[in-house]
């Protein structure tokens, strides 16, 4: 994964989802994954504009 959540070797997809985070913590990952899908929204609008 890179900053952009776009799949290093593969061109096209990206991975809005909680098995991005590199140190899965013993709490509710709800937050975080909402955050990461928020982060993807504004990138795949940002890419059309």
């Amino acid at each position: 994964m890179d900053a952009e959540l776009c799949v290093h070797g593969i061109a096209g997809p990206r991975v809005a989802d909680a098995s991005i985070i590199p140190v899965i913590s013993s709490g509710n990952t709800n937050a975080p994954t909402i955050m990461i899908a928020e982060k993807a929204a504004t990138l795949l609008r940002d890419e059309r504009a």
